[in-house]
């Protein structure tokens, strides 16, 4: 039988809660070769990290993964507690357990699990002996997936290597030989605990927040179990923000044993939670009273925000048709992002700090949404947490994927049906949580294997997951896969789409805009290639110069499963597209210029999708690029390395993304335009400056307007009609050679040290200056100047136009890399060291039209 519903997890007085995560071992043993926890002893255990994953304790110990899939695994762990009295109840938690576990509390068996996915609550206080052994086996998926022939699947994928998965409730994360390949999670992959509860047990908590007209009105439901003797008389409920804190007592059904209270706190003028692109994620903190008969029990139930979401902007928008075309607040929010991966892909179980710090990361790139994959695992609660405080938008899909999935099988339909409703409880009233997607590519793999399209509709995503999602009053948009829509769910032009247009298929540029694409739910993979560092940590010296060929390269650059071809490739093909070099010779003769210039492709090739996508006339309404972060060491679809620092492509991308940015486009005869946005909640009043130049260095044309954008507005302007005359910016006509080889725009203001410079964008009508120049020529230089606080501040600057810099500084992370300096321009960089302590000792520029690299001139310390 499925777990019993599980509470939203709440902090409540007097309840003592026990982390279970010291002193574990964990050991292999032939499947099924030991069923009773006390036979265990002649195994060789090591020692374990819970919550974690046999990966992480293999690693660890610095041994090989091998087959994890073709041994039982066990984990124990001894702990001190005490046998619950008649007052108080003592549960034991286990929030992820991977895949089929059986667990063991002093020889006895109390759960067994079934799905990777389900968390387990269990009653444990009569059980408890002071000295304490909790054991869990983790059987053997090999047997499982050999096991004797079930009904065949309708169709088959090349996702995964074994299709009896779909009978298997695990994540794919390890079993997808294209882009993860391993090793699979196994173990204890979320928090184990116990927690003492006496006076009350909560046994469900509903929070949902909803805004009616400028009031916001929290809806509650809080069901409580007293324990013992105590009874409970009222209770309360507090909603505070920055403006002050409301109060409402709640009504109350039930017996003196359990009750359940319902009622409705309301907040005049209340403010509203924005996506931290268009405004403040205001929340408010909410706390309940409990009074019994033998005093007050308080209860904290974390946060919530006001929001209004819509799929559109009116009731005539159909999403199938439409498109996603999300409305906050009533106002349209262009989402972009990426799709998340986990921050620990060995042991799923990231540290507070490194979470915190790849949401920071996403936010300051940007990005306001991320969307969790059917091909992962469900975050811990702390994520969802994050993108509230954050201002980041999640996509959450069920963790289906391409495969024939038995919802005709009672129990495995019952098992899923058991786990949707846990993540849309878990998520419901949260205001980050915007859209709930029922699979991934489900429909699109039936589709592209020419069969009927409907069969992925099955009633499970198109019927149960939507009235779960009614049911418990979540406020999201419900796509039943992505991609969805139209007569096939994978053309761009309606619905969802996942976009590989220009990427995987190699179209060009301009398909971004001719695709019609209305939103990306995945989008633009590339090889996207790491610094140097990771390069360095990859390979032996004796690589050098065959890098992309070397094995330990190729085993990082995914690829769909079959195919004649990689994303290295994908890369190459845009590289010689626009910067007109030819890969395969590059890279014979000079094999780190290829690595600049592989490194710099893929952002700027995002920047321009995403300049067309952005324009206030385009068809699109958001997209997200796959992926966010690298699972391990290499050129990986993500933005971000396997350590969380930014690639080249993750700064392109950044300052296409930022909340206010101007960029450019070319219209062919109809010339260059600029477009600004201001998605902020306050008006732009900025000046906006066009510039062009001869030979990288010679101003031949200038002009500028003072523009005021209004709140999450947006201000376009042909760049001719700012110059007041005709100058063929594009070098459409070409009526003879071009008058000009760079144009750069610039958004500023002027701040209390001089010009600031809001965003900033560089075209090359003639082409990119890919031909390199000495350091004298050229006249790039740089100075920094250290600060009290640890940060640098650099100052760059150079006579000519300096294209593609980048900043080398050991321990530090740069606030922009890979930019261009305007002939005669200056551009102020912040630096912000790594760890706490690091000073700054210097360090270089390279540029992708210099020669070699020149030093940073240090002017000073903090003072």
């Amino acid at each position: 039988m499925p777990p019993a519903r599980l509470a939203r997890r709440v902090r409540v007085q007097d309840h003592d809660v026990v982390p279970l995560d010291e002193g574990w071992v964990a050991a292999s043993a032939a499947p099924d070769s030991f069923a009773d926890p006390a036979e265990l002893d002649g195994l060789t255990w090591l020692p374990a990290r819970v919550p974690g994953t046999v990966a992480s304790v293999l690693a660890e110990a610095g041994l090989m993964a091998a087959d994890l899939d073709a041994q039982d695994w066990w984990f124990r762990t001894n702990f001190q507690a005490a046998r619950g009295d008649d007052d108080e109840s003592v549960v034991l938690f286990l929030d992820g357990l991977a895949t089929i576990a059986e667990v063991y509390l002093n020889g006895e068996q109390v759960v067994v699990s079934d799905s990777m996915f389900v968390r387990h609550a269990i009653e444990i206080g009569g059980r408890l002996r002071g000295a304490n052994e909790l054991a869990i086996r983790f059987s053997a998926l090999g047997p499982r997936l050999s096991a004797p022939r079930r009904p065949r699947a309708r169709w088959r994928t090349r996702l995964v290597a074994d299709g009896n998965l779909r009978w298997i409730r695990t994540t794919l994360l390890g079993r997808a030989p294209g882009f993860a390949p391993g090793p699979p999670a196994v173990g204890p992959w979320g928090p184990v605990w116990l927690e003492r509860r006496r006076g009350i047990t909560v046994e469900r908590i509903d929070l949902r927040p909803r805004l009616d007209g400028d009031e916001g009105v929290l809806s509650v439901r809080l069901g409580v179990r007293t324990i013992g003797a105590r009874r409970t008389r009222q209770v309360g409920v507090v909603l505070t923000g920055e403006t002050g804190s409301h109060h409402a007592y709640l009504d109350t059904s039930g017996d003196e044993q359990r009750l359940l209270f319902r009622g409705e706190v309301r907040v005049p003028a209340a403010r509203r939670w924005w996506p931290h692109t268009h405004g403040e994620p205001a929340l408010y903190d909410v706390r309940f009273k409990v009074e019994t008969d033998v005093g007050p029990i308080a209860i904290d139930a974390g946060r919530v925000g006001f929001r209004r979401l819509a799929a559109g902007p009116g009731a005539g928008h159909d999403l199938e048709r439409d498109g996603l075309d999300l409305h906050l607040n009533d106002v349209r929010i262009f989402a972009r992002g990426a799709v998340w991966t986990p921050v620990d892909p060995r042991g799923l179980a990231p540290s507070p700090g490194s979470l915190r710090a790849a949401v920071e990361t996403a936010r300051d790139g940007g990005m306001n949404m991320l969307r969790l994959p059917g091909t992962g695992a469900y975050e811990q609660d702390a994520f969802y947490d994050l993108c509230d405080e954050l201002g980041v938008l999640v996509w959450q899909d069920l963790m289906f994927a391409n495969m024939d999935y038995p919802f005709a099988d009672d129990a495995f339909r019952a098992l899923a049906e058991a786990e949707a409703t846990d993540v849309i409880d878990r998520l419901a009233g949260r205001p980050s949580f915007a859209v709930l997607c029922g699979n991934s590519e489900i429909e699109q793999q039936i589709a592209m294997l020419g069969l009927d399209p409907t069969f992925g509709r099955a009633d499970f995503f198109g019927v149960t997951i939507p009235a779960l999602s009614r049911a418990s009053g979540a406020d999201a948009v419900y796509a039943p896969s992505a991609p969805f829509g139209g007569d096939q769910p994978f053309r761009p032009d309606r619905g969802v789409a996942n976009y590989y247009g220009v990427g995987g298929y190699r179209r060009p540029l301009a398909d971004a805009r001719s695709s019609g694409v209305r939103f990306a739910a995945e989008c633009l993979a590339f090889a996207n290639v790491p610094d140097e560092a990771v390069v360095e940590s990859l390979l032996p010296d004796s690589a050098a110069g065959v890098v992309v060929h070397h094995p330990r390269w190729k085993a990082g650059v995914p690829r769909d499963v079959g195919s004649g071809w990689d994303f290295d490739d994908v890369r190459d093909h845009y590289l010689a597209d626009l910067f007109g070099q030819d890969p395969g010779e590059l890279r014979r003769i000079d094999h780190e210029r290829y690595l600049e210039f592989s490194r710099a492709v893929s952002g700027e090739v995002m920047a321009e999708v995403f300049g067309e996508w952005r324009r206030t006339d385009s068809t699109c309404h958001g997209a997200l690029v796959l992926w966010l972060r690298d699972l391990a060491a290499g050129a990986g679809w993500g933005v971000l390395d396997h350590r969380g620092m930014p690639k080249v492509a993750y700064h392109h991308l950044r300052r296409a993304l930022a909340p206010v940015a101007v960029w450019t486009t070319d219209e062919g005869l109809g010339g260059v335009v600029v477009h600004v946005a201001n998605d902020h909640s306050t008006p732009l009043v900025a000046r906006l400056r066009v510039a062009l130049y001869r030979d990288l260095e010679q101003p031949v044309g200038e002009g500028q307007e003072t523009i005021d954008v209004a709140a999450h507005g947006a201000h376009v302007r042909n760049v001719e009609t700012l110059l007041g005359h005709f100058v063929d910016v594009s070098w459409a006509y070409r009526f003879g050679p071009p008058a000009h080889d760079v144009l750069v725009v610039s958004l500023e203001q002027d701040g209390q040290t001089g010009r600031e410079l809001l965003s900033q964008a560089v075209r090359f009508p003639a082409g990119r200056p890919v031909d390199v120049e000495r350091p004298d020529r050229l006249a790039l230089e740089a100075s920094a100047q250290s600060a009290a606080d640890g940060t640098v501040r650099l100052t760059v600057r150079s006579r000519r136009l300096a294209y593609g810099v980048r900043i080398h500084v050991d321990g530090f992370s740069a606030g922009d890399d890979a930019f261009s300096v305007e002939p005669g321009g200056t551009r102020l960089i912040s630096l912000h060291p790594l760890d706490d302590g690091r000073r700054f000792g210097g360090g270089t520029l390279t540029a992708l039209n210099l020669i070699g690299q020149i030093p940073i001139e240090v002017v000073g310390g903090p003072p």
